[in-house]
């Protein structure tokens, strides 16, 4: 089968079209025929050798998948041949045309949107399902500020935000006003101006899906007893949120399992999850999604077609 592959680490020059093993199902693993892959930041951070050595090489990149199911292994949970299926990977691997992915996290395919908008959804969207809903204990008629609410996690963190019933600030650049506001944002805050005087202390939960080292005034949004929840590795006053009597998490990513993702596919069926498409590359372009990532410049996902 074709596949993307790298053996040293490196930029996005180190992506190779190669022809590999398909491979096979161990137990409790199905085949997945793959259609498309979602981009998230990780891949070029492995890529790159910011994870280390974690990962062996040879390495395939891609973690979350949407396909078609083509054979299993011992307890496959029932999956079947020709079952349309989205899901995560364990152990990255679906830029390729097959991929081994646990039964257990795969679910069906949402009906109502194409395997590119599937593949969109799995990562992104259950980081921020898990940071606003189990971090966070966001519950309706709360405030939350999503920083970075333009992006993959981001703008799907509007749409469930709304859903729940909470009041929403999007903060990016200004050039993604309207797509934050038309993902139902009430305010929007340009990341260049200043924070209004309004808008301090009026959250009670901040998600951070930007992270790095200037996120201090991200504590000035919060009310005393609010909670700012990372998605993204990022640097965080300890003084400071003491002084304003406000918690700071750490990022955590939980396993993703069928029941997560049937819930997303049930918001996706339903309209209320958009996931919106910032661009598509055929896998043979597998470069140039990374490079386009690495950018921080994507509105939305950025997805691999493959099929």
């Amino acid at each position: 089968m074709k596949a993307i592959r790298y053996h040293v680490r490196g930029g996005p020059e180190v992506l190779r079209l190669e022809e590999v093993a398909v491979p096979k199902p161990g137990a409790g693993e199905v085949i997945v025929r793959v259609h498309a892959v979602g981009v998230n930041p990780g891949d070029w951070q492995i890529r790159s050798g910011l994870a280390g050595d974690a990962f062996k090489l040879p390495y395939i990149p891609g973690w979350d998948v949407a396909g078609v199911v083509v054979g299993a292994g011992e307890d496959g949970a029932g999956w079947r041949p020709g079952d349309d299926v989205f899901g995560m990977t364990t152990d990255s691997g679906a830029c390729a045309e097959y991929v081994a992915v646990p039964a257990g996290q795969l679910a069906r395919k949402p009906e109502s949107v194409d395997f590119v908008r599937a593949a969109a959804l799995p990562q992104s969207g259950f980081a921020a399902w898990h940071a606003l809903f189990m971090q966070g204990e966001l519950k309706a008629g709360q405030t939350v500020l999503i920083n970075g609410a333009a992006g993959g996690v981001g703008h799907l963190a509007v749409q469930l935000a709304k859903w729940k019933g909470a009041r929403v600030i999007g903060t990016a650049s200004a050039r993604n006003e309207p797509f934050v506001r038309e993902r139902g944002a009430d305010e929007f805050v340009d990341y260049a101006e200043e924070l209004s005087e309004k808008l301090k202390q009026s959250a009670d939960l901040v998600l951070d899906t930007v992270g790095g080292g200037r996120g201090d005034w991200l504590l000035d949004v919060l009310k005393p007893g609010g909670r700012l929840v990372p998605v993204a590795w990022g640097r965080y006053s300890p003084d400071k949120a003491a002084r304003a009597s406000v918690a700071v998490q750490e990022v955590q990513y939980p396993p993703i399992g069928t029941a997560g993702l049937a819930e997303l596919a049930r918001l996706a069926d339903e309209g209320r999850l958009v996931p919106a498409i910032d661009s598509i590359f055929p896998l043979e372009e597998t470069v140039r999604a990374h490079e386009k990532s690495e950018s921080r410049r994507a509105r939305g996902k950025i997805v691999i077609r493959v099929t």
